[in-house]
């Protein structure tokens, strides 16, 4: 039985890249890997993008309403096999569709891989990131650091280069100048309590 594995790190914890270097190894072994992301995450259109400058292509951008199993299932009847699926901001991806992740990795024997966010900018949960912390085989921390030197573990959300702590929950990096920020919990609190 193949495993669903979640991989969680704050911001600038290097989730897309490490994605883009599992696909790598994969395909230097013959292997055949199939990337997808959710559609709303729309910073880069259908490419993956790094915060080191590197790109890759995705192969299905999903939407909200979209089944991944009849996705998965379709493919494997145009193509013949996938070695393991790669799913990158995993966090806005919708609670059924982990599930729907976890059947393929378990009926279908294919390992699945996601990163993503735990956490929004308020300390809450995403749909997609709180039921793979209950259906995951294995949960893996991705580190980085705040500008302080310790661990980060939360997303500062900035807007023209000031720290906010109301809003929607999605709103996409770099675009409409949202920007975000890895935050030790002590320094959460000191922007936060300003």
């Amino acid at each position: 039985m193949s495993k669903l594995y979640f991989r969680y790190g704050a911001m600038n914890s290097g989730k897309s890249t490490h994605l883009m270097q599992v696909a790598h190894n994969y395909e230097e072994r013959g292997m055949k890997i199939v990337i997808m992301k959710p559609k709303v995450d729309n910073k880069g259109g259908e490419t993956l993008v790094s915060r080191l400058g590197v790109k890759r292509k995705v192969d299905f951008l999903i939407s909200e309403a979209e089944d991944i199993r009849e996705i998965v299932h379709s493919y494997l009847n145009k193509n013949q096999n996938i070695d393991c699926i790669l799913v990158d901001e995993v966090q806005f991806l919708k609670s059924q569709q982990i599930d729907e992740l976890f059947e393929i990795a378990v009926k279908i024997n294919i390992p699945i891989i996601c990163y993503g966010l735990r956490t929004d900018f308020k300390r809450n949960g995403f749909e997609g990131s709180t039921r793979l912390l209950l259906l995951a085989h294995s949960i893996e921390e991705m580190k980085t650091i705040c500008a302080c030197g310790k661990k980060a573990i939360f997303n500062g959300r900035k807007i023209n280069n000031e720290f906010v702590f109301e809003g929607q929950q999605i709103a996409i990096d770099e675009q409409d100048n949202v920007q975000y920020e890895s935050l030790c919990g002590e320094c959460y609190y000191k922007f936060k309590e300003k």
